[in-house]
């Protein structure tokens, strides 16, 4: 079934006691944020825009680091907050129905919504926290942004000297299998896999659908562009995500 949310739901998801959700960049572009892969999308209209997310080029290249660091400032100063169709998600988790929310998404407005952070796997990493590629070191996104407005414009680690990367997983760059495993267990273990604002062209992400459907999971498919997965879908949604997903979860 393709097209809106139905009236009423189908038992199946209504009645649903463990929902795993699976969130990509479509669910923030309410809250101010674009998305990567749309008609719209950050890389549809600048296709350089993408090598500020490529490790070979972070690593080769100064000024795309220095341009990537510039981006991350201008996005601090954003006003994002989040919106309905993360609200929605916390409703969901209140409900007592929340098998686990998978997110495509380094944006942290799961968490600022409400959700519980023992529930939000981040597959991509976080825009909030920054790693050494060399040593590891760890600090806060804010601690680096002060040092870009200090006049630093590819601040180095301060352990090492090593590069400095937010943690988030950039193309090229390993998952964290630990991640991973977990969000492979939460797609087997549900009653219902709701894909939200993802193209679900990315893997190994993108296989988790595959490995709800073969355990016997109902696959619902939130998304305003057609998915290589939609075949597989009970349920295909083309409306839009903070309208459909407050009534697809049952939200006051």
């Amino acid at each position: 079934m393709t097209g809106a949310v139905p009236d009423p739901l189908p038992d199946w998801l209504s009645g649903a006691r463990r929902v795993t959700v699976l969130t990509g960049a479509g669910i923030s572009t309410d809250s101010g944020i674009p998305d990567y892969r749309g008609p719209n999308g950050v890389w549809t209209r600048d296709p350089d825009a993408e090598k500020l997310v490529t490790l070979s080029y972070y690593l080769a290249d100064p000024e795309i680091r220095r341009k990537a660091w510039r981006v991350r400032a201008d996005v601090r100063a954003a006003d994002v907050a989040p919106n309905a169709g993360h609200r929605a998600l916390v409703d969901l988790e209140r409900q007592g129905r929340l098998r686990a929310l998978l997110t495509q998404n380094v944006d942290g407005l799961h968490q600022a919504a409400g959700s519980s952070p023992e529930h939000v796997l981040e597959l991509h990493g976080t825009v909030h926290a920054v790693e050494c590629l060399s040593c590891g070191d760890r600090t806060s996104m804010d601690d680096a942004l002060a040092r870009i407005d200090a006049g630093d414009p590819d601040p180095a680690c301060l352990v090492c000297g090593g590069i400095l990367k937010s943690a988030t997983v950039s193309f090229g760059q390993a998952l964290d299998e630990r991640v991973l495993d977990a969000a492979a267990q939460a797609a087997a273990d549900c009653d219902v896999l709701l894909a939200v604002g993802t193209s679900l062209v990315v893997y190994p992400v993108a296989g988790l659908v595959e490995v709800a459907a073969a355990h016997g999971a109902r696959v619902v498919i939130v998304n305003a562009e057609p998915t290589p997965f939609d075949g597989l879908a009970d349920l295909v949604v083309r409306e839009p995500i903070s309208t459909a997903l407050p009534r697809l979860v049952g939200a006051g």
